[in-house]
């Protein structure tokens, strides 16, 4: 091969290897902003943006609402489509099973020649329950005489005065007055034995150791339940419980 020849292939050959260089070196190049990638990050802006917006002006309205009242019991009763002082499933199957220990209780007593057992206890500390504490009683402070008198005059406020007969033995056999008095099956508590004694609240917060609050509520419960205080009793002595 010439000299000439040699020139010749040597000049034809180092372009081609500029051209492999300068590809090699396109391709690891990792920072370059491709047209794909301007459009990636520009979608991520809009979207961080307009979210950012949307929560603030979600922040802004709702600081600017007026305060939310809380709902009466009535619109508690459209809003659930129940009567709150109406029937509750779980409630009835366990004062149902309360009254069936203290039926079973009283065929064994008389079996073993014993006395029956009380259904309630008065106890030292009332429950608590719906945002309640447990409360600790002070000794000594309970009246059943004087909640029965009491009983007898907010029961002839409502016009029931021809009822007292039977809402004097229907909270004579639930809870013998007391205002302290559970059941030891179901839990029920108060002078209505209601269950959960909570429920009570809804006459007043302190329901846990007022004798007015429990007799006001269990009034009102009966009222929509049974309608009077004989439908109540009538039912209790059918069925054990009200």
């Amino acid at each position: 091969m010439s000299p000439g020849s040699q020139q010749l292939k040597d000049r034809s050959a180092a372009p081609r290897a500029r051209r492999s260089n300068r590809r090699t070196a396109k391709t690891k190049t990792p920072g370059r902003l491709t047209p794909k990638r301007v459009l990636i990050l520009g979608t991520a802006v809009v979207i961080l943006v307009g979210g950012g917006a949307f929560t603030a002006y979600t922040a802004v309205q709702n600081a600017s609402a007026p305060p939310t009242q809380p709902l009466t019991l009535e619109e508690m009763a459209q809003v659930l489509g129940s009567d709150p002082f109406g029937s509750d499933l779980e409630s009835d199957m366990l004062k149902a099973q309360a009254a069936q220990a203290l039926k079973a209780d009283k065929i064994a007593a008389e079996r073993e020649n014993r006395k029956v057992l009380s259904p309630v206890k008065i106890v030292d500390e009332a429950p608590g329950g719906g945002g309640f504490n447990p409360q600790r009683l002070p000794p000594g402070t309970a009246n059943p005489t004087g909640n029965r008198a009491l009983g007898k005059q907010m029961l002839e406020s409502r016009g029931w005065a021809d009822q007292w007969g039977c809402l004097e033995k229907l909270w004579m056999k639930e809870s013998g007055w007391n205002e302290r008095a559970m059941n030891t099956s179901s839990g029920a508590y108060g002078i209505p034995q209601s269950l959960p004694g909570h429920k009570m609240a809804s006459s007043g917060s302190d329901w846990q150791t007022n004798p007015a609050t429990q007799i006001e509520w269990g009034l009102t419960y009966i009222k929509g339940r049974y309608g009077t205080p004989c439908g109540a009793w009538a039912h209790s002595q059918a069925k054990g419980w009200y």
